[in-house]
């Protein structure tokens, strides 16, 4: 069985930590240093990782380093979803004006979900990973997730139902 080495997990999972990261804090410059915080606490505790739940295990010290972070702000500021228009586009402009409005639209709409429900969207269906490794990150149930991520799209289907009937 092959270890990682930091280097190694840092090359292959740097881009999705920070995605999620910024997906959670919505400050590109907070999700920056929780990035740093999160590999350097890999660093420290890389043993205790099992080769088949790389992925997974980085984003449940991602998800500490946000909660630790969080916890010592006692609030969070939401500053929009314009991290999403961030995201490289290979398009034109009139499809990439299009793609733009659309990632706000969905990044506003996520963002207004609970807080659980938020997370189990952007673990499960951003991030695509399984339902019981996002339970496991949330620390919750595989039957509780279920629930949230249920609840999540039911969310946004009646939002998006209610915005076609204006």
């Amino acid at each position: 069985m092959r270890r990682h080495t930091l280097d190694s997990l840092y090359q292959l999972y740097v881009k999705d930590v920070y995605r999620y990261l910024l997906s959670l804090c919505r400050n590109h410059h907070a999700a920056e240093d929780l990035v740093q915080e999160t590999f350097y606490r890999a660093y420290l505790y890389l043993d205790n990782c099992k080769d088949d739940k790389v992925k997974p295990w980085l984003f449940r010290v991602a998800y500490n380093a946000f909660v630790d972070s969080y916890r010592k702000e006692q609030r969070s500021i939401p500053i929009g979803a314009e991290f999403f228009v961030k995201l490289p586009d290979t398009r034109t402009p009139d499809q990439h004006l299009l793609n733009q409005e659309l990632w706000e639209h969905i990044g506003n709409v996520i963002h207004k979900l609970p807080h659980n429900q938020m997370q189990a969207i952007l673990l499960h269906d951003f991030h695509g990973l399984s339902y019981q490794e996002s339970a496991d990150i949330m620390e919750i149930r595989l039957s509780h997730f279920k629930i949230l991520l249920y609840r999540a799209r039911q969310a946004i289907r009646q939002t998006e139902e209610r915005k076609e009937h204006l």
